[in-house]
């Protein structure tokens, strides 16, 4: 699984011109199954998603795709993670760590 941290490197009015193209993105890979959950960060600097079900070649794929990427007013950071534990609502995408 990983935790995907997108900061902001332009001006949030540039960000915003790219939103409806962002939210398609997004769209398109919770349809497919590998975006969690997501959300905007406290203070507003960026976002958080949360993702699954694929390698970490492909989730540095997906991120360069991202329209905030291509317009180059963000840059992610992407931490994998086991996840171990998980709510009930989760568990599909709980794992078991290869010892």
């Amino acid at each position: 699984m990983f935790v995907m941290e997108l900061t902001y490197t332009a001006p949030l009015e540039s960000v915003e011109e790219q939103m409806d193209a962002h939210i398609a993105w997004l769209d398109g890979y919770y349809a497919a199954g590998v975006f969690l959950a997501s959300g905007r960060k406290v203070p507003r600097d960026g976002g958080m998603i949360l993702a699954g079900g694929v390698s970490r070649a492909e989730i540095e794929r997906i991120a360069a795709e991202d329209p905030f990427t291509v317009a180059g007013v963000c840059a992610y950071t992407i931490t994998e993670f086991i996840a171990t534990k998980t709510s009930a609502d989760l568990s599909t995408v709980r794992e078991n760590p290869v010892t």
